[in-house]
């Protein structure tokens, strides 16, 4: 019997979305063996990937954002996490591939859309240089690759300059650099052409690089955001010391 379209996995036009399972954790790919997001089945709602978990970074610094954009659904994790642990906020995720999103709400858990939950398939390009989206976002979340993962598959000054466009006054950018060591530099410069400020914390899993853009730079308190961490940890369980550490190492570095 043949999947109703919906649920079809292997649309064509796109990568094919598949998946793999390995002690108790779900991974999702395109077709390829990257891993594109994970899932531990016993906690679908959780976080389970470290350089994932660090893309919330942006909660050391903002605490009630009213509208969350996600660029690349991935396994929806992000997506998953920002719905329901920030019920005030408005959550969007633009994803191009019909296939991720039909095996994001099948396999992954996605929930369905909604008043506040509003998955997209559409180009992220298309959204940020939209000037309807311009000024409407707080926090922007940005993973985007292809089934190669060579590097981002938006990484132009235009593009960054789009994103930039789309947040409010105090909107922080969180994304993923990954992929040949060319990109790591490339992407960097291109966000510093455009944001007030441009952090990025250590390599943690498999060359994952976070970096955190800002709109208008921040002032740095570290015995403030140390305390803000121990509110993420208690509340959301995730190691924001570790975050904290990083932006220290950082700004060390950079002495």
């Amino acid at each position: 019997m043949n999947k109703p379209a919906s649920l079809r996995f292997d649309q064509p036009g796109h990568p094919p979305a598949t998946i793999t399972e390995y002690q108790g954790v779900r991974s999702l790919h395109l077709g390829t063996s990257w891993v594109q997001g994970a899932m531990r089945l016993s906690k679908p709602d959780a976080i389970e990937l470290e350089y994932v978990q660090m893309m919330m970074m942006w909660m050391l610094f903002q605490d009630n954002p009213r509208h969350i954009v996600q660029l690349g659904l991935g396994s929806s994790a992000l997506t998953k996490f920002c719905y329901h642990r920030f019920p005030l906020a408005k959550v969007t995720a633009v994803e191009l591939n019909p296939n991720v999103i039909a095996i994001c709400e099948s396999q992954f858990g996605l929930p369905p859309n909604d008043g506040r939950l509003n998955v997209v398939e559409m180009n992220a390009l298309d959204f940020v240089m939209d000037p309807a989206n311009h000024g409407t976002v707080d926090i922007l979340q940005v993973d985007l690759y292809d089934e190669e993962a060579r590097g981002p598959v938006l990484d132009t000054p235009e593009f960054y300059q789009a994103c930039f466009d789309c947040l409010g006054e105090n909107g922080v950018m969180t994304t993923n650099v990954f992929g040949e060591y060319m990109n790591y530099g490339k992407n960097l410069e291109a966000m510093e052409l455009v944001f007030d400020a441009v952090v990025w914390l250590p390599e943690v899993h498999d060359a994952n690089i976070i970096v955190v853009a800002f709109k208008r730079a921040p002032s740095i308190d570290f015995s403030v955001l140390y305390e803000r961490a121990g509110v993420i940890k208690n509340r959301m369980n995730l190691r924001a010391k570790t975050w904290v550490d990083g932006l220290k190492s950082w700004m060390l570095d950079q002495q």
